[in-house]
């Protein structure tokens, strides 16, 4: 594969990309609708929200079901459960520390994650890889999350840079459709998807491996 256009900067989305929290956040949601007594009848299709905000999910069970308890209150629970299960099994992707550590050296890093900060901060905290990534957005810095392309924007901002200086690492299909529409040139890696579903993608990737040469040649 030929290098990427020339960059300063790398904003990393987290979940499915720095973290194996994909099913982590499955489990967390269908624990707390067990709790409510919606074991076999939430109603979710959660692959449908890869890359999207607990709010999108929860709205959407909360309409489903007719549910009384506030969207605030379920996503709350469902974030402290997420939490215990990332410090309990610590699920960071093998190569990400190292990775990590030698783009720092060549790139400004960052993430922009459709989680929230104290889920975004739980991770980070994960081998100390926070360390090589001074800038984190969340969906809650901005009105609309992914696949709307406010949220790597603002952390294009708050890296100082403009957006055809900045690469997106992403895993789903909203992640892609936000960077492309901020202007941005986008890796995927099929961590989450298939490729066919992530052509958007100015790269598509099966592995770190594969990241690692793009990016540092």
């Amino acid at each position: 594969m030929d290098p990427m256009q020339p960059l300063q900067g790398i904003i990393f989305d987290m979940d499915g990309v720095l973290v194996d929290s994909e099913p982590r956040h499955e489990q967390a949601f269908l624990e707390v609708f067990a709790e409510l007594g919606y074991a076999e009848s939430h109603g979710i299709d959660f692959d449908h929200y890869l890359g999207m905000t607990d709010r999108a999910v929860v709205e959407d069970f909360v309409e489903h079901n007719q549910i009384p308890d506030s969207i605030e209150a379920l996503i709350e629970r469902k974030q402290a459960r997420l939490i215990k299960l990332l410090d309990a099994d610590q699920p960071l992707f093998e190569p990400i520390p190292h990775l990590l550590k030698d783009l720092s050296t060549q790139y400004a890093l960052s993430v922009a994650s459709g989680s929230p900060h104290r889920v975004i901060d739980t991770v980070l905290a994960l081998q100390e890889i926070g360390a090589y990534l001074p800038v984190t957005v969340s969906s809650e810095d901005v009105l609309r999350g992914k696949p709307a392309p406010e949220i790597f924007l603002e952390t294009a901002d708050q890296m100082g840079l403009e957006p055809q200086q900045l690469c997106v690492v992403e895993d789903s299909v909203a992640g892609v459709s936000a960077a492309r529409a901020a202007g941005m040139q986008v890796i995927a890696i099929t961590n989450s998807f298939p490729a066919g579903r992530l052509v958007e993608a100015d790269r598509i990737v099966s592995n770190y491996g594969e990241i690692r040469r793009l990016l540092l040649g």
